[in-house]
């Protein structure tokens, strides 16, 4: 069969396959284009992950902000500029009557904290070596640096102290010009769309922003149960660093399952070091705060908020962790959800196209 020629002459006597006006030239220019755009996408990405998750975890704090002036307009008639400025001043009042009520004596509790791990963690390490469990105490010694340069690697990019504090500020910063304006940010990321698309990318911002303002008030929510009935049980129980212990493990429900891992360890950790009897109260009031968790509060909340499937959030934050360190194990499950929302959106969207297909 005869190949297809041009239907313009002139055309057929000046292209050829090596010009840019041959029909499949410019067919595959623009394929090459793709993928190369594509290519310098990721390597982007890759290069800009750290500003990247600050610019995210400042979309989350101006969630939780938005979520507040929301929260605040059911009952305040007032502007949105000024409910801002409430919840800014309150949240701001709560953590500074925190620092001043409890500053001194949280402090004293750290380094009481520290060197207790440190003596229970040589007491675990000795029992075992005994046992021939575990390596001697200079292998142990070789095995705990190796692993904390692993994970001075892993969040090398906040540095010191410093960097951490920058990196909050701006976070903080970002958060709150989004939580000015956000409906004028949403237009202005729609317009990066193609103009077909806009009104449907609309949409699908709105489902993300409310699918994370309902997964941060339940966190909320659980943060507050978990911290308060922790703090108040240890207490009670004689356990020392009660407070502390307790501030922590309402730190940590920000990120389900790794963060009652970590908060149960210190918690019996502590709770051994004054005697048997605290350290089983310790274990009692662990199992029995994360009972009333995970059977009362959590599905209570999922059922108004968003139910993460348990498998996805906790490989989500084991990747993210590896990938990322602490920032991003803290980011995994907004950014999670955010997905989920977005996926969703868009099998809504095919289905009520089908429905449309279908009618017609």
């Amino acid at each position: 069969m005869a190949e297809a020629q041009p239907a313009d002459p002139a055309a057929r006597e000046t292209s050829s396959p090596v010009e840019l006006r041959d029909p499949g030239t410019r067919r595959e220019v623009k394929r090459a284009a793709i993928w190369l755009g594509m290519a310098l996408g990721i390597a982007l990405v890759v290069l800009l992950i750290q500003p990247i998750l600050v610019i995210f975890a400042g979309i989350v704090f101006a969630t939780l902000l938005d979520g507040g002036v929301r929260l605040l307009g059911r009952v305040l008639p007032i502007g949105r500029g000024w409910r801002l400025l409430i919840v800014v001043l309150l949240v701001l009042a709560f953590l500074l009557g925190t620092f001043y009520l409890t500053g001194m004596q949280v402090t004293q509790q750290v380094m009481q904290l520290r060197s207790t791990l440190e003596a229970q963690a040589l007491k675990v390490t000795g029992w075992l070596s005994a046992q021939g469990l575990m390596p001697g105490a200079s292998d142990v010694s070789g095995l705990l640096r190796q692993a904390a340069g692993s994970i001075g690697r892993l969040t090398s990019w906040l540095g010191t102290a410093v960097g951490a504090i920058t990196s909050l500020f701006m976070m903080m910063i970002i958060g709150l010009f989004l939580a000015i304006d956000p409906q004028g940010y949403g237009r202005g990321l729609q317009w990066l769309a193609p103009s077909d698309m806009r009104a449907e990318f609309g949409r699908t911002l709105e489902h993300m922003g409310r699918t994370l303002r309902k997964l941060l008030a339940g966190r909320l929510l659980g943060m507050a149960f978990e911290g308060v009935m922790t703090g108040i049980a240890l207490g009670v129980g004689g356990v020392p660093m009660a407070m502390l212990l307790g501030i922590i493990a309402g730190i940590l429900a920000f990120i389900p399952n790794i963060g009652a891992i970590i908060t149960g360890v210190l918690m019996v950790a502590v709770g051994f070091s004054a005697g048997t009897h605290t350290g089983f109260w310790a274990i009692g009031t662990y199992l029995i705060v994360q009972t009333l968790d995970g059977y009362v509060v959590v599905p209570m909340v999922a059922k108004r908020t968003v139910d993460l499937p348990p498998a996805l959030t906790l490989g989500t934050q084991i990747m993210a962790s590896a990938l990322f360190g602490i920032l991003g194990l803290a980011l995994a499950d907004p950014f999670t959800a955010v997905v989920k929302a977005g996926l969703e959106r868009a099998a809504e969207r095919n289905d009520e196209e089908a429905g449309a297909t279908t009618g017609a």
